[in-house]
């Protein structure tokens, strides 16, 4: 099992160091990080918390998937890989650049 874990339901004035205590209980908390939106700072209520090992993920996955935390249900899974995202950079080409008369 992978020891990265996805974590959701997340009220959004949970901090990084509050996450890291809430999985602290079920093993050694490697790394537990809070996402935020880029523009507000603001909690986007979901984080990700990798763990010593594949058993203590597994631990904590048993013990807090669908668990209370601030009245909201916590969702507690296995991450993903991070996908790759097209959109902005590379290639394209693009624009002229305008405002100048009789260009021609």
């Amino acid at each position: 099992m992978n020891e990265k874990l996805y974590v959701g339901g997340l009220p959004y004035s949970t901090t990084e160091d509050q996450l890291q205590d809430i999985f602290a209980a079920h093993g050694t908390v490697v790394s537990a990080r809070v996402i935020t939106d880029k523009f507000t700072g603001r909690s986007r209520g979901f984080g990700f918390v990798e763990m010593g090992s594949g058993e203590e993920a597994q631990r904590a996955i048993d013990a807090l998937h669908d668990s209370d935390l601030g009245g909201r249900k916590l969702t507690v899974s296995e991450a993903r890989p991070q996908e790759r995202r097209g959109g902005f950079g590379g290639g394209g080409g693009g624009g002229g650049g305008g405002g100048g008369r009789n260009r021609w």
